[in-house]
């Protein structure tokens, strides 16, 4: 009979060890770290490295390799999940601290039955200092004559897309963890962050008329005290709360709703987005918005 490896003599102690943690993906560094904090305990020879730690698992059937490429920036980024791991997870664990935002968190907070497959996972940039001077309308309109900017950097994985996001450090203000599609622990904005974010990018919610759809559904379930309060933790130059309570109306929210957002009203004219080729005007709102967006109210 031939001998039996150590590995397959710790294999029921290895699994335990799996089984019981309180997270499902890992990255080299993480499997390799575990190696060297059970190694004595699983008596495996000194030897044995993380790589033929991770093809052993892998043989056995329970730890999934899933391989991210990002063709612009030539990368790779290797992940492994003990079990099943949902996409969601899984581009979670590709930054420290990311958190899922944008068109993700819309579908995941159920505002939209499309199942996108593009993901947005928010990396918070380190605190910048605040812009200096007064915002002018001259400065605005320029801000907002050309589409606007968005991440190039996206990782592939089978028929999914992950974008990475720079984001505002917020210091990860209204992030919660909550389930996912398949009852998943998952780090995303929060209803009122989420309504937030997509007009603040809608490019990264499918479009405006796609955020006005988010708008609709939310109707009945998001808190605009909440909204508000964040809105002005935020602390954005840009007059957002404009756009915010437009598309309230637009939604057909009570108006004593959207009155709490006119309220913070500035005397600048503004854009619900970038690069408005035909724009309308509303009045009351100050704001520039598609042509077309009339028969959506």
């Amino acid at each position: 009979m031939a001998q039996r490896s150590r590995l397959s003599i710790a294999k029921g102690d290895i699994f335990t060890y799996f089984d019981a943690a309180n997270r499902s993906v890992y990255a080299q560094a993480d499997i390799a770290t575990i190696l060297t904090e059970q190694r004595s305990f699983w008596r495996l020879a000194l030897k044995t490295s993380a790589l033929e730690f991770i093809a052993f698992l892998i043989d056995q059937g329970r730890l999934k390799r899933a391989v991210f490429r990002s063709e612009a920036y030539d990368r790779e980024l290797t992940r492994y999940s003990w079990g099943e791991a949902s996409i969601y997870q899984l581009a979670l664990s590709l930054r420290k601290g990311a958190y899922l935002s944008h068109g993700t968190a819309v579908f995941i907070h159920g505002l939209t039955n499309l199942i996108p497959k593009t993901l947005y996972l928010n990396v918070e940039q380190s605190p910048k200092p605040p812009p200096r001077g007064e915002l002018t309308q001259s400065a605005l309109t320029r801000a907002f004559s050309n589409n606007q900017r968005q991440s190039n950097l996206s990782y592939a994985y089978e028929d999914w897309s992950v974008t990475i996001i720079s984001g505002k450090n917020t210091g990860r203000l209204g992030v919660d963890t909550i389930s996912g599609p398949s009852g998943e622990k998952l780090d995303v904005t929060n209803l009122e962050r989420t309504l937030i974010d997509i007009v603040v990018r809608p490019a990264y919610a499918g479009g405006i008329f796609q955020v006005l759809e988010a708008y609709r559904s939310a109707k009945e379930t998001m808190s605009t005290n909440r909204l508000i309060s964040i809105l002005k933790k935020l602390d954005y130059v840009y007059p957002y709360h404009q756009a915010i309570g437009f598309l309230m109306q637009r939604a057909a929210y009570d108006p004593v709703r959207y009155d709490m957002l006119r309220a913070l009203r500035s005397d600048l004219n503004f854009y619900l987005t970038h690069g408005i080729k035909k724009p309308s005007f509303d009045e009351d709102w100050k704001l520039y918005y598609p042509e077309g967006l009339e028969s959506r109210g």
